[in-house]
C-alpha cells in the first residue's frame, strides 16, 4: 500500500487535512521523552531552590498540549478530553511521559508529542544553571488508539 503525505493538495500545495467526514471517535495517544543530565545536575535538581522542577515541568505539559494548534501550523484544534503529563526522576536524568485522550475527528499524536517536549524544556530551563550540557533526548510516539488508522504501538 503506498501512502501519500496528507498535508499537501493534488497540486503540491500545504493544505490542512478536512477532516470533517471523518467520524468522532475515541482516541488516545501516549509519548514520552529523556532528559539526560549530570550526575550533580541530577542531584541538585532533586532540591532546586527555583521550586519543584518535575511538577512545573508536568504543568507545562498540560498546557503545552492544550495549545498544539497554535504552535503546529496544520494541526486541528482539538477539544482534549484527558491530558496526563508524569515526570520522574529516573538513573540518568529525568523521564516524561504523556497521555492524551479525545473523542473526535482526528488523532492526538501531536499534541501527546507537544507535552512531553515542552514538559522536557522545561526541566531543561530549570536546571540549566547547573548544567548546560543537559540533553533532551528519545522524544517519541510510544502508542495511538482510534480512528480509521487503528492501533500503533512503536516497536520496544
Amino acid at each position: 500500500m503506498r501512502r501519500e503525505f496528507t498535508h499537501y493538495d493534488s497540486a503540491g500545495r500545504i493544505s490542512m487535512v478536512d477532516v470533517s467526514a471523518k467520524p468522532s471517535t475515541l482516541r488516545r495517544a501516549s509519548a514520552s521523552a529523556l532528559v539526560k543530565m549530570s550526575p550533580s545536575a541530577l542531584r541538585a535538581a532533586r532540591r532546586n531552590p527555583k521550586g519543584d522542577p518535575l511538577e512545573i515541568a508536568r504543568i507545562a505539559g498540560i498546557g503545552a498540549a492544550k495549545r498544539t494548534a497554535e504552535l503546529i501550523p496544520l494541526c486541528h484544534p482539538l477539544l482534549l478530553s484527558h491530558i496526563d503529563v508524569q515526570v520522574g526522576f529516573c538513573k540518568n536524568g529525568v523521564v516524561v511521559s504523556s497521555t492524551v485522550t479525545s473523542t473526535g475527528s482526528t488523532g492526538v499524536e501531536m499534541e501527546a508529542l507537544t507535552a512531553v517536549t515542552v514538559a522536557a524544556l522545561t526541566v531543561y530551563d530549570m536546571c540549566k544553571a547547573i548544567d548546560r550540557g543537559i540533553e533532551i533526548t528519545n522524544i517519541k510516539l510510544l502508542e495511538k488508539s482510534g480512528g480509521k488508522s487503528g492501533t500503533y504501538v512503536a516497536p520496544r
